[in-house]
């Protein structure tokens, strides 16, 4: 195998800034030797002094603005390092740790990780190039850090070179869950995707559409503000502006973004809510502007800043307004302070760090707090081996306790203790005294099986190398004077919801609802909203919802549609309404009226019936046909005035089947009485043989009765058998529904209402034959009304019902039901019962033969005078007559005769008297 070897350049972070290192080991920060050795990347300091423009020669500088939140995670490395070896978790085995400071600059934190990188034991710090790692022992097994994303990224790929693992207790970027471009990184925290959701939940829960956002112009500013641009794209969140923010302070462009961000958030004072996905001593910059120019929003603060003392020290903290932020959930870190409080106690000889702690406590220690933070924050390290000289070395305990960030200590504390498990789980049956006794991608498969018992709950990494713990609601309030970072809620990532301790937390949740912070105003229930012109949905009209839509809540993006038909809506409504149900109900004064005039066709049938029946005897109800068949018809009429009952109140099944049946069949049997009634008038007072013959032989009233309702009985009974009618519900009106009776079958309909037609235009024929019957017994002319009357009605109801909808529909097929029926009657029984009532001396045998006599011998004579015309027509040319023959005499072979009163002429020949009579009485009879 070949493989090359390169030495490590180092340089060391003196007074002179061009000063290399004399030893590779005064590029460590801190140090404890072990059996195994655990390497450490913070950023201590927060920037890298940059004398020119741009580097000429490859030299590391030295770094100003000490962290003392990073230097307190260092603290917790090896707080957590020195607690395991002295306890038995690795009994007999030691931890040691290297930890370098990266200054936050991803080109010193490669130098150090370069140093992980060599081989274990060389005394060059000799990195080897090979084609398999498998057998290699490098110089640490594993390594904790780095505090910011973006190191993180550039040094994981460097250590995946050997699959050595990474635990980072700060960088949450959500591409670091890619196993596959970073294998050996893990972390005790959850990945952003959970915080930007969690921050997306929480705008959208408080009202808020319209925010701005600001990060770090560097990986981890950019992949933070993608994914919370898409969590905020699904919770229908807009981002009004962003501004994108240099990544270093010594970036020459910085104050003027600075101020340039500071001028936006001004500027847009729709904007209330402002997202910060930044470091610290960014969003230290950016406060003191904001302070300045007297800008007061709600501030969303990352993870990496929500819960900094020295952002919340900072003097008119308050004036920015509110500050919400997510931090990592904590535990408890009392026996961390207790450490914190005995570390003067320890020597500064292998902690660099710690040195440089003490040496600024001298330099600053006479200033107020937040004086004092800035001044340990802007020292660099040259000014402050140069101030140092002549001060007194002394001690603040109290600081350092204040600045605690517990949920950064306890992740730090966490990632330390994973990586112990995994070792312990690789020592079971090595001796894990010798530093080959495993490699570090052993430890990385180990890695991903530990369990680590945390605040009595077991936790694990998953499969993208993440912790699934959860987060604090921070929320800064100022307290007697001081701003204090209290927990307002927790938050589930599983769940992604918020969880409140009590009462009180809550009602701080409810109180940031307050702030309006959106692009248009909210739409109120009732309204939906109508997107402009604008690329921003947040940025909408509201717009009323039309009819049969709804919306129930506040800034709906459309309108619902009311379920079903049964159910409607007015213009701007909050919910549906159910659709009153219509139909011809018992109380409609319209259905009283029709009621009324069937009953008055009920009793009118009675009278009828009681008239006649008194009467039974007299010539009238004889020459009605006999008291039979009057019955019929009157049972018939009775029977269509009470179908018209079904056509009252709600339908139901039953009603439909029955009343258009009852009525079809109750019609047809009265026209097919009637119609008997008609061939029998006919067949009585016809004087021509041929006629007569034809009418007894069609004259059969049982048979044809029978026939002519059986055959409407069978077109009922097809059409409730395979096109039976059913009830239907009609939505042709927006806020009703219409309950009617759907025929089933226009077309059966039709035939039924077409049959009775057919039989009533035949009973018409024969009835208008009988027109000129006797006056006082003219029954045919009436039939014939009864007829017109009948067919007038049914051609006026066609268009007008095809026409017509709504709950009255039924009203009009009773109306003419009711129109026909009574036509019928009246013409028919009505003259009668005149007659027999008012002009009873005309009901008598005697004056029924006078009348039939007259009529007899009238009809006798005009047959016969016919009969001669049409013979004298076919011998010889017709003699002309006087005015007063044609009429007042009857022409018998071309003579003109004088008829005497009282004579009747048959062909020529004057009858005998008593000839008249007998077939007069042969009349009566037969009617």
């Amino acid at each position: 195998m070949v493989f090359v070897s390169f030495l490590i350049l180092c340089f060391v972070i003196g007074t002179d800034t061009t000063f290399s290192c004399q030893s590779t080991d005064d590029f460590v920060g801190a140090s404890s030797p072990g059996d195994i050795v655990i390497g450490g990347l913070f950023a201590v300091h927060s920037e890298m002094l940059h004398p020119e423009e741009y580097p000429i020669k490859p030299v590391i500088q030295n770094c100003a603005g000490f962290e003392i939140q990073i230097f307190l995670q260092t603290l917790a490395m090896i707080y957590a390092i020195e607690t395991i070896n002295n306890s038995t978790l690795l009994s007999g085995v030691t931890l040691g740790y290297e930890i370098y400071d990266t200054c936050a600059e991803v080109t010193k934190a490669m130098a150090s990780a370069l140093r992980f990188l060599s081989k274990f034991n060389s005394s060059e710090d000799v990195v080897e190039f090979k084609c398999n790692y498998s057998d290699y022992i490098p110089r640490i097994k594993a390594v904790t850090g780095a505090s910011y994303s973006e190191v993180s990224m550039a040094v994981s790929r460097l250590l995946a070179l050997q699959l050595i693992p990474q635990v980072s207790p700060a960088s949450s970027a959500e591409i670091l869950s890619d196993k596959i471009r970073f294998p050996s990184f893990f972390r005790t925290i959850p990945s952003d995707f959970h915080q930007t959701r969690a921050m997306a939940h929480l705008i959208c829960e408080s009202g808020w559409n319209w925010i701005g956002v600001i990060a770090t112009d560097d990986d981890n500013g950019r992949f933070a503000l993608e994914s919370f641009g898409v969590q905020a794209m699904a919770n229908n969140v807009c981002i009004a502006f962003k501004e994108m923010l240099p990544a270093y302070l010594s970036d020459n462009t910085f104050h003027t973004k600075v101020d340039h961000a500071i001028e936006k958030i001004v500027k847009e004072t729709g904007v209330n809510v402002i997202v910060v996905f930044m470091r610290q001593f960014h969003v230290l910059k950016l406060f003191k502007k904001a302070i300045e120019r007297n800008v007061n929003k709600i501030w969303i603060a990352s993870d990496n800043w929500s819960a900094a003392v020295k952002i919340s020290t900072i003097p008119n903290i308050r004036q920015l307004g509110t500050i919400v932020g997510f931090g990592f959930k904590s535990g408890d870190v009392s026996t961390f302070q207790e450490f914190l409080r005995n570390l003067h106690e320890k020597p500064t000889d292998n902690n660099k760090f710690l040195h440089e702690y003490t040496m600024l406590l001298s330099v600053c220690a006479h200033l107020e707090y937040h004086d004092f933070q800035t001044c340990i924050s802007n020292q660099s390290q040259d000014d402050l081996l140069q101030n140092v000289e002549d001060k007194h070395r002394i001690w603040r305990d109290d600081f350092l306790n204040a600045n605690i960030e517990p949920g950064f200590i306890h992740s730090t504390i966490l990632a330390v203790y994973a990586i112990a498990h995994a070792i312990k789980g690789q020592c079971k049956d090595r001796n894990c005294k010798d530093p080959s006794a495993f490699t570090p991608w052993e430890l990385l498969e180990e890695l991903k099986k530990v369990t680590v018992i945390d605040d009595d709950k077991e936790i694990k990494f998953d499969s993208n190398g993440d912790m699934s713990t959860s987060y604090d609601v921070l929320i800064w309030k100022e307290i007697d004077g001081h701003m204090e970072i209290t927990t307002m809620a927790e938050y589930d990532p599983e769940k992604g919801d918020f969880i409140f301790e009590d009462e009180e937390k809550k009602k701080e949740f409810l109180d940031l609802k307050k702030v309006q912070s959106t692009c248009s105003q909210h739409c109120r229930p009732g309204q939906m909203k109508k997107v402009t012109e604008s690329p921003h949905t947040c940025c909408y009209e509201c717009v009323y919802c039309p009819e049969n839509h709804y919306s129930n809540q506040t800034d709906m993006d459309y309108c619902y549609r009311c379920n079903n038909k049964t159910y409607w809506a007015p213009v701007n409504s909050t919910t549906c309404y159910r659709k009153t149900i219509h139909f011809l109900a018992w109380t409609d004064w319209f259905a009283i009226f029709l009621l009324l005039l069937s009953s008055f066709g009920v009793v009118l049938v009675l009278s009828v019936s009681v008239i006649f029946t008194k009467n039974l005897n007299t010539p009238v109800v004889k020459a009605s046909g006999g008291l039979t068949v009057c019955y019929i018809i009157l049972f018939s009429h009775f029977l269509i005035f009470l179908s018209t009952v079904f056509f009252i109140d709600e339908p139901t099944e039953f009603k439909c089947k029955t009343r258009q049946a009852l009525f079809g069949i109750s019609f047809t049997l009265c026209i097919s009485c009637i119609l008997i009634k008609s061939l029998k008038i006919l067949l009585a007072f016809s004087f021509d043989p041929k006629l007569q013959n034809f009418l007894k032989c069609m004259y059969k009233p049982i048979p044809t009765v029978v026939t002519c309702t059986g055959i409407q009985v069978i077109i009922c009974t097809f059409w409730l058998i395979f096109r039976t009618p059913f009830v239907t519900q009609n939505f042709s009106i927006p806020r009703a529904i219409i309950l009617e009776c759907n025929e089933g079958s226009i077309v059966a309909f039709a035939i039924m209402l077409g049959y009775i037609a057919a039989l009533a235009f035949i009973c018409f024929i024969f009835a208008f034959k009988g027109r000129k019957l006797p006056e006082n017994y003219n029954e045919a002319k009436f039939i014939t009304f009864g007829m017109l009357i009948y067919f007038i009605a049914w051609i006026v109801f066609i268009p007008v019902y095809a026409t017509t909808f709504g709950k009255y529909l039924p009203a009009v097929e009773i109306i003419v039901v009711l129109i026909s029926n009574y036509g019928i009657l009246c013409c028919i029984f009505l003259p009668k019962c005149y007659i027999i009532i008012y002009k009873q001396e005309t009901n008598t045998k005697s004056a029924f033969l006078k009348m039939i006599y007259t009529y007899s011998s009238k009809s006798a004579g005009s047959v016969a005078v016919s009969q001669i015309s049409l013979d004298s027509k076919s011998s010889r040319p017709r003699a002309t007559t006087s005015d007063s023959c044609k009429s007042e005499r009857n022409s018998v072979n071309g003579n003109c005769h004088f008829q005497v009163p009282g004579q009747t002429l048959i062909r020529g020949k004057v009858l005998p008297k008593n000839i008249a009579r007998t077939m007069a009485r042969k009349r009566l009879s037969s009617i």
